[in-house]
Formats: structure tokens, sequence, C-alpha cells
């Protein structure tokens, strides 16, 4: 795993998964490798009334009951639908569904202008094909195909980007459960083994892009997944994240907990603004999730790291928030402005702390980019 940049999940939590099946005795749904409620514990983490002789951890941060849904609905057999503004954890939640339920979470397809129905079908080798026609040797499937040969989980991300062609590829495939491949004039059906089903993602910003059909729409299980906003769960999920970071980077580095609730607070009371703007001018382009909290904070380890006296301050991560989040200009400059010094600037004469270099490092950071 060392020599992965970003190891999936079924691969970087092999030996937890492993124990997991090894003492798991509920039922199981089709092919999968472990029962839903043991696939509920790898995802939310284990308790003391769980009774287990290890600690399993926490992996994803959110309502235990979107967890419960979900998994509910792949038992069914019905695809899932996971939607929610960007960094709101909606991918993680697929890929450690998939790595639990099938051990295997790259089954993907990358919904883009782009995707075409061979994206989610087949394709073929077209040298193959040449010398010794089409058949099944010949065939190239998709990752969805591969999954429905398998028995395994399927994952479509950013389903409302793709055209209108590619969902309706999909409608046939989560209703009748086969492919029919018309160039072969036998063994010309792929059927779905049970197990099959799909998980989809999608942006609720992107309403507007392709909308999904109302034909598409009753083959999902909606699970709206919220931007978290709850302080101590935010806080987690940063730190979780971090710590993960400061790992991998082989990076050792104290973030100071003054800082991180810096950070939080800083982002809940861009959040408050963004809510009381009257346009989307006054709104930052930035969804302000959990996702870009890290993003900002990762921004800022490195930087004190490679650059600085590999110790966190206020001033850098000022600056790093603001270089992350400023991405229109003058509108997103214009705003973070505003913010220091309506919201900063007083806070930092009244409570002092962190809060005086972090106004001046934002001021400085602006101050570069205008």
């Amino acid at each position: 795993m060392s020599d992965l940049l970003r190891a999936p999940a079924e691969i970087k939590y092999a030996e937890e998964l492993d124990w997991l099946e090894s003492v798991d005795d509920g039922p199981k749904p089709f092919s999968w490798r472990l029962s839903p409620k043991m696939v509920r514990l790898f995802i939310l983490g284990s308790e003391r009334s769980d009774g287990l002789d290890r600690e399993i951890p926490q992996k994803w941060y959110g309502d235990r009951s979107f967890v419960e849904r979900s998994i509910v609905t792949l038992a069914s057999d019905r695809g899932l639908l996971l939607i929610g503004d960007p960094g709101t954890g909606k991918s993680w939640l697929a890929e450690l569904l998939s790595a639990a339920i099938s051990r295997n979470s790259t089954l993907v397809v990358q919904g883009t202008a782009g995707t075409t129905e061979d994206h989610i079908k087949y394709s073929w080798n077209v040298s193959m094909v040449i010398s010794k026609g089409q058949s099944r040797e010949s065939m190239i499937p998709s990752p969805i195909m591969t999954a429905m040969e398998t028995g395994a989980i399927g994952r479509f991300e950013e389903l409302t980007r793709s055209t209108s062609d590619v969902q309706d590829a999909l409608i046939s495939i989560l209703s009748e459960k086969y492919i029919s491949v018309p160039e072969m004039d036998s063994d010309n059906i792929v059927f779905a083994k049970p197990g099959f089903s799909v998980i989809a993602t999608a942006n609720s910003r992107d309403r507007g892009v392709n909308d999904l059909s109302s034909a598409l729409k009753r083959r999902f299980n909606f699970v709206r997944i919220p931007v978290v906003t709850n302080k101590k769960s935010e806080a987690e999920i940063v730190r979780f994240r971090t710590e993960e970071l400061l790992r991998r980077h082989q990076i050792e580095l104290d973030v100071p907990p003054t800082l991180l609730d810096v950070l939080l607070q800083s982002f809940a009371d861009l959040r408050a603004s963004s809510a009381a703007a009257g346009s989307d001018d006054e709104k930052l382009e930035s969804a302000l999730s959990s996702a870009e909290q890290i993003g900002v904070l990762e921004d800022a380890i490195l930087h004190s790291n490679f650059f600085g006296a590999r110790e966190l301050t206020a001033r850098t991560l000022a600056s790093s928030l603001v270089g992350s989040l400023a991405r229109r200009e003058p509108e997103d400059l214009a705003i973070l402005n505003k913010y220091l010094h309506g919201i900063v600037e007083p806070r930092s004469k009244e409570e002092g702390g962190s809060w005086p270099e972090f106004l001046e490092g934002g001021r400085d950071a602006i101050a570069t980019l205008s």
C-alpha cells in the first residue's frame, strides 16, 4: 500500500475488513462480504455495546440514518443516489459502502459531458475484432458491466453531468438487470448476478446541467447528504483527515486546537454571511464544505512544513483560506475583505488570541491577490 498514491478503501482497510469478515455471523444479502450491521460498523465505527475485541475507527462522519438507509437500499437491489453539495462526503461514503459490501470500490464511471453509452456498457478491442471477430473475448466490459457479471457494486460519479442518452441507457440496466450485445449472434446477453447494484452521486448545485428524468429517478432511492454544520462533527472530520495527511506525508507538525477553532469559526461565519446574502454576487462561489476546510488546512500545513518554520501559524492559515476561497475576482476578494473588516477585526480586538494574526495574514493575502 505504501507505493500507492491513494489506496482504495478495500486496500487501505484490508486487515480491518478481513477481521470483520472473520467475526461476522450475521445474515448477508446476496453475495455481500459483510452483513448490513457490519457494513454500518465499518463505516461509522464501533461502540462498547458492539462487544468486539478490537476498536473499529469511524471513517465517515454524518447522521447514521443516512448510512443505514443507504445500506437498506443496496440490500433491496435498488439503485442508490447520494445527492448533496460538493465536499459533503458523497463519493467517500460510496467508496466505503462498495469496499465493505464487495471488497471492490474501483468499478467507477465518471460522469462528464463526454461520457458515452460505451462507458457504462461495453466497447471493443479493435485489433482483436479484426483478427478474430466480435466475441466475448474481444469485448471490453465497462465497470458497470463488470459489476453486473460479478454481483458487485458499480459506482457512477456525477450522474447529472452525463447526457440524457447515457442516463437512458442506465435506466435499462437498472430496470432489466441485463445488457444485450446485438453485435454477437450467440452468448449475446450479459445478466446481472445477485448483489449487483449501482451507487450514483449527484451534485445538488448541478441542477439544470442534465436533469434526471422521472423514469431514472424512479429507479433510485435518494439519500440527501447535507453540509455538516455541527462544530463538533466538523472538528472530528477535519482532525481525521488531517491526521491521515500528516501520516501520508510523514510530517511531524502539531495543529494547535486554537487554530482549528479559528478555521471552524471562520467557515461558520462565512456560511452565515452567504445565507444572509441577497444575490449570488454577494456569496462566495465555494460551497464552504468540510472538504474545503480540509483543503485549506492541508494547504497551510504543507506550506508551513516546506516553506515555514515547521509550525502552523494563524497567518499561514489565513493566507491559505483566502487563496483557496477566492475563486472569482473581484467578487470573492470583496466578500472576504468585508468579512475580515466586519467580523474578524472586531473579534480580534475583543478576544485576542490567534485572531489578530489571522486578520493580518488575511489582509496581506488579499492585498497580494488584488
